[in-house]
């Protein structure tokens, strides 16, 4: 059973809520966000590209979020902010709020008796929570998850199915997990003798801050002794994968498929692209922007937008380009010969 928040808005309620001028009948009634061009009735929808203007002369939405200066661009009922859409992501979590279920713990759930359930967590079918875990206030534990022994996820956070949380691991307050997400198993971590290789326990945790999002099939690793840590607000797509002892700075976003070797250090309110690859032991500055696909070697000091990819091209175009890089080496050391040559020569000519 659960507790649905969904309902019709009014117009005039959504600016109480979020701000903004409004201009038109606050009486219209808002039940979902649509794009101009497929808007309807009861739709609210937003222009926050100039490319966009045209869909606007022929919206059938009953509302819209516009910039500011856009004031006089339509006679439709109009909302009026300072980002389109920062208030259409603001508008689509108040009418789009997922469904909240009931509190309790399923009967098909195992909850260990040392363990700590607020009252008011639910804790779905299939879950196993460990040993003197711990779930707070307003936790939601989505079907068929695992929670281990000294875990611990903090309130008003929500673990959607299948999600795993390795022991003695944390999950901050309202953090979004998604399905698939694994959070603390053993970073790869190999000491080599002899030709074989020894496993380095891993000891140290997974740390996740407040309203941080994970996306499906993410991998966090424990640390190897220091903890793995992510901080408040980070913003992490799907089937990313994060090494041991990495440290993640608040705010930053990834998208899918980044791989983080261990024991990186990346700063603040930075942005890195899907498929980006980054290795092990480097420090990245606050408010970097790393393109996607690219790899980085290297530590990189500086804000700034940074990529390093070779674009497609056609297959015996990109044949050529390789042979090409593969020559460098050889080039390098003509050209240093040519220079050495030419300096001889002209210290003759003197």
């Amino acid at each position: 059973m659960t507790q649905s928040s969904s309902r019709t808005y009014r117009l005039g309620e959504i600016v109480t809520q979020l701000g903004g001028e409004l201009i038109g009948d606050p009486g219209a009634e808002i039940r979902r966000i649509a794009t101009l061009e497929s808007a309807g009735p009861g739709d609210l929808s937003f222009l926050s590209h100039s490319r966009y203007r045209p869909n606007l002369q022929h919206t059938r939405a009953s509302a819209v979020i516009l910039a500011r200066e856009e004031r006089d661009a339509t006679t439709l009922p109009r909302i009026l902010c300072d980002d389109p859409y920062v208030y259409y992501a603001r508008a689509a979590q108040l009418l789009h709020a997922e469904d909240r279920p009931v509190p309790g713990v399923h009967p098909r759930a195992v909850v260990e008796a040392d363990a700590e359930v607020a009252a008011s967590a639910t804790v779905g079918p299939g879950c196993y929570i460990g040993p003197r875990a711990r779930l707070g206030e307003r936790v939601i534990i989505d079907a068929g998850c695992t929670i281990g022994a000294e875990a611990q996820i903090a309130e008003d956070s929500r673990l959607h199915p299948s999600v795993t949380v390795y022991p003695r691991c944390l999950v901050g307050k309202r953090a979004v997990i998604h399905s698939g997400v694994v959070i603390g198993a053993d970073g790869f971590g190999m000491a080599p003798e002899a030709g074989r290789w020894i496993k380095i326990p891993q000891t140290g945790r997974a740390v996740i801050g407040d309203d941080v999002e994970i996306g499906a099939n993410t991998t966090i690793d424990r640390g190897a002794l220091d903890d793995t840590v992510i901080e408040d607000g980070v913003k992490l797509d799907n089937q990313i994968q994060i090494g041991h002892n990495v440290r993640v700075g608040a705010h930053t976003v990834m998208a899918g498929c980044v791989a983080v070797a261990g024991s990186t250090r990346i700063g603040r309110h930075c942005t890195i692209g899907g498929a980006a690859r980054i290795i092990g032991h480097v420090t990245i500055a606050d408010h970097v922007t790393i393109a996607a696909a690219t790899v980085v070697l290297k530590p990189i000091p500086r804000a700034g937008v940074y990529a390093g990819v070779l674009p497609s091209a056609p297959g015996r175009e990109w044949a050529k380009t390789v042979a090409h890089l593969r020559g460098l080496d050889g080039l390098v050391k003509r050209i240093r010969e040519l220079e050495k040559k030419l300096s001889k020569s002209g210290k003759r000519k003197r």
